[in-house]
């Protein structure tokens, strides 16, 4: 396991946290997640806590054989009681997009310039083949763009600062989630195997959210960072698992884990197994086909770890 930290153990955040880190683009201004991560910070972490990231570096937390646990056995984290959560947003880097060919919008959802003027598709995919820089937006409410043909909710954003076009998909954490469940997992999949995979996704995610990739965006959408294909990978049983997790991370002494996970435990000892406790993901479906729930899952694999709940201080 790899952890951010010094978290509070019940990541409590301001009931404004989701309005705190949007992108701003009025008024010419392009808001960077440089400063949105400042906020993301100032809401989840101690007053006390410092900010300054060379204070504060990730730690490795030890593999359970290590420590002196059985891997095997594990322990069981509890699961915190129900309570409101926030769901602040995330900005994923359309990486397996580029380069942009097309952009198109559906079910009411359009596009604006860095000023606010709609603009319609035909007229932006022009521009995207003319301009060398610029920054649109297109989105709304329940509606999709349209993204080389792939369906997205939330917003995309189109960045160019020179170096080519990027679409940015800006989008809640539990949506992303949900999204990450089904590109990660087969969807048919045990449902205590999918929201283990769920609180995976969602501690990975929240620490890239702490700890971005780039000034515009918090991670990409390959499996360099974790897999997500949009409204593609999202279905009935992967927003199932994500609902009945809502809010779930894991963490370790105050700290928030870096969820490694890889498709099998070959794999993840390979890949991850000189970083800390990494979860199998066909792993955990047999241990979810052996009647073993979520969180059982998640002992067997983040050994010591806890499970914890962004949640609101309102």
């Amino acid at each position: 396991m790899r952890l951010v930290r010094p978290l509070l153990l019940t990541l409590t955040a301001s009931v404004g946290l989701a309005a705190m880190i949007a992108w701003s683009t009025s008024a010419g201004r392009f808001n960077t997640a440089s400063q949105d991560t400042e906020a993301l910070l100032s809401a989840l972490f101690d007053d006390e806590a410092q900010l300054d990231s060379e204070k504060q570096p990730l730690q490795a937390a030890q593999p359970a054989e290590k420590q002196g646990l059985d891997p095997s056995a594990g322990s069981v984290p509890a699961v915190p009681a129900p309570s409101e959560s926030v769901d602040p947003q995330v900005r994923i880097a359309l990486l397996s997009q580029r380069p942009l060919r097309n952009v198109s919008t559906q079910d009411g959802a359009d596009c604006r310039t860095q000023g606010g003027t709609p603009i319609q598709p035909g007229v932006l995919n022009r521009m995207l083949i003319q301009a060398n820089t610029g920054l649109f937006s297109c989105g709304s409410t329940g509606g999709s763009v349209l993204v080389n043909g792939r369906a997205y909710e939330g917003t995309i954003h189109l960045l160019n600062r020179g170096k080519g076009w990027l679409a940015i998909n800006q989008i809640n954490l539990e949506r992303y989630v949900a999204s990450v469940v089904g590109a990660e997992m087969p969807s048919h999949w045990n449902g205590e195997a999918l929201k283990a995979q769920a609180v995976a996704a969602r501690s990975y995610g929240l620490v890239h959210m702490l700890r971005p990739a780039s000034n515009d965006w918090n991670l990409g959408d390959t499996t360099r960072w974790q897999a997500y294909a949009g409204r593609t990978s999202s279905s009935s049983s992967t927003i199932q698992a994500t609902e009945a997790t809502r809010g779930l991370v894991l963490s370790f002494k105050g700290g928030l884990v870096e969820s490694l996970y890889a498709s099998t435990q070959e794999i993840s000892d390979e890949a991850h197994g000189h970083l800390g406790a990494s979860m199998s993901q066909h792993g955990a479906q047999e241990l979810a086909q052996q009647g073993l729930r979520f969180n059982e899952i998640l002992g067997r694999y983040y050994a010591g770890a806890s499970l914890a709940r962004i949640k609101s201080d309102g």
